[in-house]
């Protein structure tokens, strides 16, 4: 992990193990669940935990409070913390690695985002597997309001998911787009009535949660290397992750639970 330096950071970051659901929670309430250096460090540590522990299949990251997943940078926390040359990159350090570990983690990961989604917030959003929103959430970049730039690894995962048009929209204008306008970005799973959300979103986790964990784990490495240049791809992990889950106990249940008519009891081996 990045040096955090000699202050102690304030951390408002809620971690939580429910079964095989891990859950991170950002609370920053008063302001919209924004990111303070705190929240980076900790959600890069709370990411690389579930990553190492068996019991966890799945990992749901929201907000607190109703009306925000997260709106970006604590900007009260600029003059403190993003001032100098060293404090810029200590910051810069905490965000890349723990946005690294948010896209590596081999378990699916899902935003679940009620209320704004803007600046890091999209970020982070972006960087998990699946983004499922209430119907009311807004989504922006104002980046080209305060003069920011995004370098590549910043803006590639992005480009990937919605390609380079619609990320140039979103960046080009700044403004606040829609549910709606970003499901059909392909960016957004679903959208759903707030209503409906909290039910669909444990249901859609517990679903996960309960399939066979290898097989789950080379699906996203596959997808993740489908998504490189097919000289990069690393083509003998590829098979080697298939070949596991042919070899594993939870193939075997699989077919038995098929034939009895049951449901499966996966364990990841």
């Amino acid at each position: 992990m990045p040096d955090a330096g000699t202050d102690t950071p304030i951390k408002r970051i809620i971690v939580e193990k429910d079964g095989a659901i891990g859950r991170i929670k950002m609370d920053n309430q008063s302001r919209r669940n924004a990111m303070t250096l705190g929240m980076w460090q900790d959600l890069g540590k709370a990411i690389e935990d579930f990553a190492n522990d068996d019991s966890i299949r799945v990992v749901i990251l929201s907000g607190e409070g109703g009306k925000s997943f997260c709106a970006g940078a604590d900007i009260s926390e600029f003059e403190k913390n993003r001032s100098s040359e060293d404090s810029v990159r200590i910051y810069n350090e905490a965000v890349e690695w723990s946005s690294d570990q948010l896209r590596t983690i081999e378990k699916p990961t899902i935003a679940k985002i009620d209320g704004f989604c803007v600046g890091g917030g999209f970020g982070i959003a972006t960087c998990c597997d699946m983004r499922i929103c209430t119907d009311d959430s807004i989504f922006a970049i104002p980046a080209a309001k305060l003069g920011l730039g995004y370098r590549v690894d910043g803006l590639k995962p992005l480009v990937d998911l919605i390609g380079p048009s619609y990320a140039m929209e979103l960046f080009y204008t700044a403004r606040k787009f829609t549910a709606d306008e970003v499901e059909r970005m392909n960016y957004a799973n679903r959208v759903l009535p707030r209503a409906e959300f909290e039910a669909y979103v444990e249901d859609y986790a517990s679903t996960i949660a309960g399939n066979a964990p290898l097989t789950i784990k080379a699906v996203k490495i596959v997808v993740n290397e489908c998504l490189k240049d097919d000289s990069d791809r690393n083509h003998d992990l590829c098979a080697s992750i298939v070949d596991d889950c042919f070899k594993s106990e939870d193939y075997v249940e699989g077919r038995r639970a098929f034939m009895e008519k049951r449901k499966a009891e996966f364990k990841g081996k």
